[in-house]
C-alpha cells in the first residue's frame, strides 16, 4: 500500500522548505522526502575530521552534511540533511548582480529584477538576514587587498542569516516570527557555520521554513532516498524509495497529485536524467542538463606562515570586494579544528604566464615546500586561513548528460557548455589571492584540480533553466516542468543564470514566487496552461498563514495589478 499526499517535496534545501511551507499554508497535504538525516544542534561534527557527523559518503558509513562530488568540470561541494544546503552553507544572503537578471537565457521573459523583488524582501526576512557588524582580522586583510587592487570603495560587509544578541550565547525569544517559531542563542562568531552550528545561532531552515511546515502539518521523512518518480494512470505520480541508510532495505512507495523537485541542482539533475533515460519521464526537455552552472567561481586561499593572528573569528563569511563589476570576492573561514578541506588545497596554477599549467604548478609547489608543515598543519590550518571564494556574473555555463559506463550503467557527466567557457582560470581571484598572502605574511594556493583545469564550486547551478517553451527551457517561468503537468522545480537547478554571489537568497526567493502564485486547494488556478504564453498573475494569499501578521517575517504578497 502507498500513502497519498497532495504534493510530494523532494529535498529539504532551500526550494523544497519554501514550498513545504508555502503549499502546507494553502491547504495541501504535503510530504517532505529528504535523502539525508535529522540533526539536531549537538549532533552536528565537532569539527570537520569528525568525518562520520561531517562528510556525507553513505558507502562508508558517514551520513554528514558535506557533499563532495566530481563531474568531468568540476569538483562540487553541496549540502546533506534535513535542511539541505542551510546546514553547511556560510550563511551569506546577497541578491545577484546586474547582469542575473537581464542574462539572454532568461531575461527575454519578463523584467525578473522588479518580479523578484518583493520576494527577496520576503525571503530576506524569513532568513533573518542582517548586516555583519563586527570587524574581524580575515576583514582587515580583505579591506587592505581591496586597496592594493585600486578598489578600497567596493569593501562592504556581508548581509548573513544569523541571529545576533546582546552577548554571545545569550538565550533570544524568537526574533523573527512572533512566537510561532523557535528560541534562539546568540551568535558566538567561532566560525563553525560551515561544519554545522552548535549554538542555535544560525539561521538554518530548521530553524524557519522547516519548523514552521512541521507546526502547520508537513511530514518529513529522512534518510528517504527517491529512486523513481511515474505517472499514474488515473493522474498524478507514483514516487518509489528506498531508506538511504540500508543498502538492502525495503523502500516505500508514496504517491502524490504533484511533485517539486528539490533535491538540490546536482540531485534534481541526476534525478530527472535518469528518470527520462528509463522512460518514466520520457517528454522532459531535451534542454535538460543545457545551461548547467557553477557560479563562474573559483576557491583560493591565502595561509599565514606564523600563527600570530587568528584568522578563524568571525561567521563563515563577513565581508565582500568587487575587483570589477562582474567579480565578487568574499573571505571564507572555518572554526577552530575544522582543518580537513586543507586536503583539498594545492600550489597555484596560472593560466596566462606562456608556461604549461602543471608546469606553473610544479613551480610554484617547489617554493611551498619549505612550508609544507605549516600549509598541511593539521591542528591549526584554519587558524592561518582565509579562503577567497571567487564569483562571477559572466555568461557561461557547462552541459551535464548521462552516458554508459561500466556494466552498462548510466552516470552524470559534463561537457562546456552555451557561452564562453566555463573558466579554469580566473585572473581577478589569482591577483587577489597573492594580495592576500602578502597583507597576511604567507602564501597564495589554490585546489586540487586547479592545476588540471577542474575548478571546485559551492554553487553549482541551474540546468533546469526556466524557458518560455521546452525548446530553451526545462521548466517555464512559474517552474512547471514541460511535457509532464504535475510536476515543478524549486531549487538550484531553476537559477537560470550566473549570480556572481551565493545563491542562497536567490533560490529562496524564486521559490517563494513560485509558491506563492500557486492557487489554494480546491480552488481555481490562476496560472495559464501548461506550455501557454507568459503572463504576470496576481499571487495567490493563503488560507492558513503560519506566521502572524505582525511578525517581522509575516507574509507580505505583493499586489501586481494585472488584469
Amino acid at each position: 500500500m502507498s500513502e497519498h499526499y497532495d504534493v510530494i517535496v523532494i529535498g529539504s534545501g532551500f526550494g523544497g522548505s519554501v514550498s513545504a511551507l508555502r503549499l502546507t499554508e494553502k491547504g495541501y497535504r504535503v510530504a517532505v522526502l529528504e535523502a539525508g538525516r535529522r540533526f539536531r544542534d549537538d549532533e552536528f561534527a565537532t569539527t570537520s575530521w569528525h568525518l562520520r557527523d561531517y562528510l556525507w559518503a553513505p558507502s562508508i558509513g558517514c551520513y554528514g552534511i558535506q557533499r563532495v562530488d566530481l563531474l568531468k568540470d568540476s569538483l562540487i561541494l553541496s549540502g546533506a540533511g534535513v535542511g539541505g544546503g542551510s546546514l553547511v552553507y556560510a550563511n551569506t544572503l546577497y541578491e545577484p548582480l546586474e547582469p542575473f537578471f537581464r542574462d539572454p537565457a532568461w531575461g527575454y521573459i519578463t523584467d525578473w529584477k522588479d518580479e523578484l523583488a518583493p520576494y527577496y524582501d520576503q525571503a530576506k526576512r524569513m532568513l533573518g538576514v542582517v548586516e555583519y557588524a563586527m570587524e574581524t582580522p580575515a576583514d582587515r586583510v580583505m579591506r587592505e587587498t581591496a586597496r592594493r587592487m585600486g578598489v578600497e570603495g567596493t569593501f562592504h560587509y556581508a548581509p548573513v542569516g544569523v541571529a545576533f544578541g546582546p552577548e554571545p550565547g545569550a538565550p533570544l525569544d524568537d526574533p523573527y516570527f512572533g512566537g510561532a517559531g523557535p528560541q534562539r542563542n546568540a551568535c558566538l562568531n567561532c566560525g563553525e557555520c560551515m561544519t554545522g552550528c552548535r549554538h542555535n545561532a544560525k539561521n538554518t531552515l530548521v530553524k524557519n521554513y522547516l519548523y514552521l511546515a512541521e507546526q502547520a502539518g508537513a511530514e518529513i521523512f529522512a534518510l528517504t532516498t527517491v529512486t523513481r518518480v511515474r505517472p499514474r494512470r488515473r493522474g498524478g505520480y507514483e514516487i518509489s524509495t528506498k531508506p538511504t541508510d540500508k543498502r538492502f532495505g525495503r523502500g516505500t512507495t508514496f504517491t502524490a497529485d504533484q511533485v517539486v523537485f528539490a533535491a538540490s541542482a546536482l540531485g534534481t539533475q541526476r534525478l530527472l536524467h535518469k528518470l527520462r533515460d528509463t522512460g518514466d519521464l520520457p517528454r522532459i526537455s531535451r534542454r535538460l542538463g543545457v545551461l548547467t552552472r557553477t557560479n563562474s567561481e573559483a576557491l583560493l586561499g591565502a595561509i599565514a606562515t606564523d600563527d600570530s593572528v587568528d584568522y578563524s573569528e568571525g561567521v563563515a563569511i563577513t565581508s565582500s570586494i568587487h575587483p570589477d563589476p562582474y567579480t565578487h570576492i568574499e573571505p571564507v573561514r572555518y572554526g577552530k579544528g575544522s582543518n580537513a578541506m586543507m586536503l583539498v588545497q594545492s600550489a597555484l596554477a596560472p593560466a596566462d604566464t606562456g608556461r604549461h599549467r602543471l608546469l606553473e604548478w610544479a613551480i610554484n609547489m617547489a617554493k611551498m615546500m619549505p612550508y609544507l608543515h605549516k600549509i598541511f598543519d593539521w591542528r591549526h590550518w584554519s587558524q592561518r586561513t582565509v579562503i577567497a571564494l571567487v564569483m562571477q556574473a559572466y555568461d557561461n555555463s557547462i552541459t551535464t548528460y548521462t552516458k554508459k559506463g561500466l556494466f552498462g550503467r548510466r552516470r552524470l557527466s559534463s561537457r562546456q557548455g552555451h557561452g564562453l567557457p566555463n573558466p579554469t582560470y580566473i585572473p581577478e581571484g589569482h591577483q587577489a589571492v597573492r594580495a592576500m598572502a602578502d597583507v597576511m605574511g604567507g602564501i597564495a594556493g589554490g585546489t586540487i584540480g586547479e592545476p588540471v583545469g577542474v575548478p571546485m564550486t559551492a554553487h553549482f547551478m541551474g540546468g533546469c533553466a526556466i524557458g518560455d517553451s521546452a525548446a530553451n527551457g526545462v521548466i517555464d517561468p512559474y517552474q512547471r516542468v514541460f511535457g509532464h503537468p504535475g510536476l515543478h522545480v524549486a531549487d538550484g537547478s531553476a537559477v537560470s543564470a550566473n549570480l556572481g554571489v551565493n545563491p542562497s537568497l536567490t533560490i529562496t526567493a524564486q521559490a517563494e514566487r513560485a509558491m506563492a502564485l500557486w492557487p489554494n486547494k480546491g480552488e481555481a488556478d490562476p496560472r495559464p496552461p501548461l506550455g501557454a504564453r507568459y503572463r504576470r498573475v496576481e499571487p495567490v494569499v493563503p488560507k492558513n498563514p503560519v506566521v502572524p501578521d505582525s511578525a517581522p517575517a509575516a507574509l507580505r504578497l505583493p499586489v501586481v495589478g494585472v488584469g
